[in-house]
């Protein structure tokens, strides 16, 4: 990060403020302008595009167990004019299971979303899901290789936690300007979600310590 010419503190706060809060980047040079330190907005995306990948990496090694009964769903992301997917869930306390973005909605998405939020979260009892037939034709197919079956539940009312999981994500989104490429529809949603996790309270601290929301975050970088 040295030859980015700014102190490490203001970067990962100009990252953070973009993840965190409804605030476009326009809205985060005149802050950071405020106190004293000029920063372009189109800097302020560069950093987050470099730096969020780094973060998410380092936040699923401290990322708290989840629960076993999942709600999951898909919302959309506009990409250049057209919509993409983002597959969520979380378990019935609230809790963020996982989430990828996907160019199609289909049994191909359906099944890579459910074998990455497997591999990082272990298998779940049961998995609420809406009346998406590729969803439900995945989750047969995993369970034909399975002694224990996944319990599927399809109805759309219980999926109501993770649809109002969904608002936090996408009134971050809101005011991100149009993302031009399939990378930053991966990369910055990507750093919503770790925020909005930590904010959860998903990440591990140590024994006895209770950081701020803010400060996890900084120790992601450390």
């Amino acid at each position: 990060m040295k030859r980015l010419h700014y102190p490490l503190e203001v970067i990962l706060t100009c990252v953070r403020w973009y993840v965190a809060y409804s605030l476009s980047l326009r809205h985060l040079e005149e802050m950071m302008a405020e106190r004293g330190t000029s920063v372009d907005h189109s800097t302020v995306r560069l950093w987050a595009l470099k730096l969020l990948p780094v973060l998410e990496k380092a936040f699923r090694r401290r990322k708290r167990p989840v629960g076993k009964s999942w709600r999951m769903d898909e919302t959309y992301i506009r990409v250049k004019g057209d919509w993409k997917y983002l597959y969520r869930a979380v378990d019935k306390d609230g809790n963020a299971i996982d989430f990828l973005v996907r160019a199609q909605r289909d049994k191909t998405a359906a099944r890579r979303y459910f074998e990455k939020s497997i591999a990082q979260n272990g298998v779940p009892e049961t998995v609420t899901i809406d009346k998406s037939g590729a969803d439900l034709a995945v989750l047969e197919a995993i369970n034909a290789d399975r002694e224990t079956p996944v319990k599927i539940r399809q109805s759309k009312y219980p999926n109501n936690l993770v649809e109002q999981d969904h608002r936090a994500i996408k009134r971050r989104t809101r005011l991100m300007p149009g993302f031009k490429t399939f990378r930053c529809v991966r990369i910055l949603p990507g750093g919503i979600e770790v925020m909005h996790m930590i904010a959860k309270g998903q990440m591990k601290c140590a024994r006895g310590t209770h950081p701020s929301a803010a400060d996890q975050f900084y120790e992601l970088a450390i």
